[in-house]
């Protein structure tokens, strides 16, 4: 089971979307997912199309780490159902509910034994081949507690300024926690998110980025996706919304996909840079 946080210092750089573009190509390939919504906001919680009918939220399943069960808490993704009515092809996509519960443990000062929360209770999952845990733009205490969990970290960051300089004190910070707390800790990479090709500025700070990081640098970028608000608006994967530009993105998401799945064994020694 590979565990994946998708993560970023800096707000507002599409790092949701990413979380369900590649739940999207993961619904769509069959592999068995189970997307972890630690963001307060649970803006991933809501694009996934979650009826909930009982189950607890993250935030108090952290908080019962010991004894919580999150396998028996996990909420069905309401892209399940539309997947199945175009494909034959039987898909699990399950998701563990963001709320504002879980902002508790969002605090700078987090002791060790707190940040093992959510490893203590994925260790009692099964049927899942891979884990998106959506983290929220911050370096507290939710974030440590998604890294802990981790095998890989996906950074996701836009082509400006504002965003390279926060991807280049992101991968300072993850190689610090990386020495200190999780010593297997792998970096899969960065994406390049909402990419606009007529952008001078774009351009120019991709290249930045191809000199600063190198082969962790993901393809394909993900240029920006004009219905991408409509889609997310209708809480619907970008595999099944009709139309020549989403059938693009789905593309680029699964090769996205393949590059997260692929890192360990392609970027071993970029990861421990």
């Amino acid at each position: 089971m590979q565990v994946v946080s998708i993560s970023s210092l800096k707000g507002g750089v599409g790092k949701t979307s990413v979380t369900l573009g590649l739940a999207s190509a993961a619904l769509a390939a069959g592999i068995p997912t189970l997307v972890v919504d630690l963001d307060p906001h649970a803006d991933a919680t809501t694009g996934l199309g979650v009826r909930p009918s009982g189950q607890i939220d993250v935030g108090r399943l952290l908080k019962n780490a010991r004894r919580g069960d999150l396998g028996g808490n996990t909420v069905p993704s309401g892209w399940v159902a539309t997947a199945s009515k175009q494909t034959t092809a039987s898909s699990t996509l399950d998701v563990a509910m963001g709320s504002a519960y879980s902002g508790i443990y969002d605090r700078p000062d987090l002791g060790r034994r707190d940040q093992r929360r959510l490893a203590t209770l994925l260790s009692r999952v099964e049927g899942y081949s891979l884990v998106l845990v959506d983290c929220p733009p911050s370096l507290n205490g939710l974030t440590r507690i998604a890294w802990t969990a981790s095998n890989k970290v996906l950074l996701v960051a836009e082509p400006g300024l504002f965003s390279v300089a926060g991807t280049e004190r992101t991968m300072r910070a993850l190689e610090l926690f990386r020495q200190e707390f999780a010593p297997n800790l792998q970096t899969a990479g960065i994406v390049a998110n909402r990419v606009r090709s007529t952008s001078n500025e774009h351009s120019f700070r991709l290249n930045e980025m191809k000199q600063m990081f190198g082969e962790l640098l993901l393809s394909p970028t993900i240029p920006e996706q004009a219905n991408w608000q409509q889609i997310q608006g209708a809480a619907h994967s970008v595999h099944h919304w009709p139309g020549e530009s989403a059938q693009q993105a789905a593309g680029y998401f699964d090769d996205l996909l393949k590059s997260v799945m692929d890192s360990g064994r392609m970027r071993s020694r970029s990861a421990r840079r």
